[in-house]
């Protein structure tokens, strides 16, 4: 056992557990226990598993992308007051002033990382078991949790398409690099949709010309290219893994953007517009120490009914 799967055991054994009941679950209405798609299964079981344990963190993190957006005014007001200071004093208070502002909202620029964040000692996890599958098969290595030999006997044997669960792209065979690139392809590219759907339907003009959104744009590309390199080495089951989850966050993340979508965003006028269809009231945050309160007491002014003025009434007014 090498330093990483001693770092991970207590994952991996979760990880292994939830595995080996999901695969029991499906063998126990009939589908066979060697068999690659029932080990697929129950990946994707494992996968429905995990993100549905994150979904307050993914709650969490719309609200603090939607506090983040409310803030920009208050955020390009620093940035103005600070403009052209470049001193250690006036940088330092700018930050500080900046990190007031978001703990008085409970928020964070880096909240959007924290699904991703927490996912990968999970996907490291599967990955090991996976890699291991072979030792633990034959014997070499202790079982993982739930994951005996005769299971790992019976993962070793089964496949997809001929290919085993703990096949990479790089290893030889036309089927084995068809049948991972295409899977590669789609990770990457589900990866970069879900990123380019939130920029281009959850995110306000004033947002996207902050200097801070720059490095989200980079990563919009960074992040695909990244798991695409990385994915010639990830096993065939892991692939499966990230296939699943990133399905999953494209579903997700288009119900939040229609039902609740960031302020001044694209997706925030289609709802508005979708409720004035409807008739129904629009309910506006408040951001603390922000100008969301008085944008929102503007534009309820804004909508009131002026009342016509009689001339005597403005003859009366003069006097």
């Amino acid at each position: 056992m090498d330093w990483m799967d001693k770092l991970l055991y207590p994952l991996q054994w979760v990880v292994a557990w939830i595995l080996a009941i999901f695969h029991e679950i499906f063998t126990a209405i009939g589908l066979p226990a060697a068999n690659g798609w029932t080990w697929v299964l129950s990946i994707a079981g494992l996968t429905l598993v995990i993100r549905a344990i994150l979904i307050p963190l993914f709650v969490y993190q719309i609200k603090s992308q939607r506090k983040m957006q409310l803030l920009q005014p208050e955020i390009q007001r620093l940035q103005a007051k600070y403009k052209g200071k470049k001193d250690q004093y006036s940088r330092q208070a700018m930050a500080e002033e900046q990190m007031s502002l978001f703990r008085d909202n409970k928020t964070s620029p880096w909240a959007s990382c924290l699904p991703l964040l927490v996912q990968m000692p999970i996907f490291f996890s599967l990955f090991r078991v996976i890699h291991n599958m072979p030792d633990v098969a034959s014997g070499k290595i202790n079982a993982i949790g739930g994951f005996t030999q005769e299971l790992a006997i019976q993962a070793e044997k089964s496949s997809v398409f001929g290919i085993s669960l703990s096949a990479v792209f790089t290893d030889p065979g036309i089927a084995v690099k068809f049948l991972t690139g295409i899977l590669i392809v789609i990770m990457a590219a589900t990866m970069f949709i879900t990123q380019k759907q939130m920029m281009a339907k959850n995110m306000s003009e004033s947002a996207m010309a902050n200097p801070m959104m720059q490095s989200q744009k980079m990563l919009l590309y960074v992040m695909p290219l990244v798991f695409g390199i990385g994915g010639i080495y990830f096993p065939l089951g892991v692939l499966f893994y990230w296939l699943v989850s990133n399905t999953w966050t494209m579903c997700q993340q288009h119900v939040v953007i229609r039902n609740m979508p960031a302020p001044g965003s694209k997706a925030e006028k289609e709802m508005l517009e979708r409720k004035a269809r409807k008739g129904k009231p629009v309910q506006q945050p408040e951001i603390k120490g922000g100008t969301a309160t008085a944008v929102e007491q503007t534009s309820n002014q804004s909508r009131q009914r002026q009342q016509p003025v009689s001339k005597n009434r403005k003859k009366n007014k003069k006097r």
